[in-house]
């Protein structure tokens, strides 16, 4: 959103205060619309914040099928402005330090901020944590931008996007709320190596929800984001957690988004891919080849494909 944008849908708020806002467009934690208009004015009075195009797109944090990706932060300094690329995939731990890294300020003012979701304008539905509402994207920072304005323009942008792709409906018309879309969408960015799986894994994530008799989910990603670890496959050890996060121990979603997905992401887990599947595995590490099963014979068969290719690649 560029600064004019910033400023017409400012004054268009003001213009319409006593309209109620369209539905799913502004879904506002605390007092809402005027805290929102607040921080809008804020940004565009500084002239410090602006999201200057759309998500990249890249792989997510990790795989718990064998492929390992890495979302990244890009920095590119000029003209007394910084542009900051934050890849869709990371944790908000790693979205938190690289923000630290680029503008020079202390990593503890960023994890305050994060605290404070009125502020920040987060939707009633985070339940106050900004986890997976740090919309991935470029945005130009100003050197005297605040932590608060910084990822509060990043919510800005999460709040345009869910917008634009219905979330608030189409969870409802899917039988989810929208925290639980955003959740599944962060699984469905940590677990793909390629955007065009997106769908299918995101069929999987639906299918195994609705199963009957209950299946859980069982994926290593979540387990490793509750342990605070990152990789691709969860050890032993690791899958004895107690965490809330152990999709293994425990039936149906984690409590909270693993990473903060981009938009391909969310379109995937709002319309996933027509399909019976119940299992994926990324038979090919290496090229990210990633195949899916509906029962768990094929899923069997896809599993000694997976060793193979890693006995070959070893």
């Amino acid at each position: 959103m560029n600064i004019e944008d910033l400023l017409r849908e400012t004054l268009s708020d003001m213009a319409h205060e006593e309209q109620p806002p369209p539905p799913g467009r502004f879904v506002q934690a605390g007092r809402g619309r005027p805290r929102r208009r607040g921080l809008a004015l804020v940004a565009a009075a500084a002239v410090t914040v602006m999201a200057v195009g759309s998500a990249l797109a890249a792989q997510g944090l990790s795989s718990s099928r064998g492929v390992a990706g890495q979302g990244t932060a890009s920095v590119e300094a000029g003209r007394g402005r910084i542009t900051l690329t934050v890849r869709e995939g990371l944790r908000l731990s790693q979205v938190l330090e690289r923000l630290s890294a680029a503008t020079g300020r202390p990593r503890a003012e960023f994890e305050r901020a994060a605290k404070d979701g009125g502020a920040l304008g987060l939707p009633s539905y985070a339940r106050g944590a900004l986890e997976g509402f740090a919309f991935p994207g470029t945005y130009e920072v100003s050197p005297t931008s605040g932590p608060g304005e910084i990822l509060a323009a990043m919510v800005t942008r999460f709040d345009r996007v869910a917008g634009d792709s219905d979330l608030v409906d189409g969870a409802r018309r899917a039988g989810r709320t929208p925290l639980e879309i955003l959740i599944i969408a962060s699984i469905v960015q940590a677990e793909s190596a390629d955007k065009r799986d997106m769908p299918k894994i995101a069929r999987v994530v639906h299918n195994r929800l609705n199963h009957t008799p209950g299946l859980r989910l069982q994926l290593d990603s979540t387990v490793l984001y509750g342990l605070g670890k990152y990789g691709a496959k969860a050890s032993q050890e690791d899958l004895r957690s107690r965490s809330p996060y152990n999709t293994y121990a425990r039936r149906g979603l984690p409590p909270g988004p693993i990473c903060n997905p981009g938009a391909d992401a969310m379109a995937a887990a709002l319309k996933p891919a027509a399909g019976p599947w119940l299992y994926f595995v990324t038979t090919d590490p290496k090229r990210g080849v990633t195949k899916f099963a509906s029962s768990e014979a094929e899923f069997l068969k896809l599993a000694e494909e997976y060793r193979r290719n890693l006995r070959r690649a070893g």
